[in-house]
């Protein structure tokens, strides 16, 4: 019975560590320019939907008006 839940907790370690590796190779793939670009892209959306929902914006944080 512990044998089989070791092999289980094994397979699981085994399992996790695929799909940590996974996401950490997909995320090396991106060159610099577009990870600047990726984050441009979701700090505009983030403002749109603060603007949208009346809540502070990044401009606003940063004292711009």
């Amino acid at each position: 019975m512990l044998g089989v839940l070791g092999v289980a907790a094994a397979a699981g370690v085994a399992v996790g560590g695929a799909l940590v590796a996974r996401d950490e190779r997909r995320r090396a793939s991106y060159t610099p320019e577009e990870v600047r670009e990726r984050l441009h892209a979701r700090l505009a959306e983030a403002e749109e939907r603060a603007a949208k929902d009346g809540g502070p914006t990044a401009s606003d944080a940063a004292g711009a008006d």
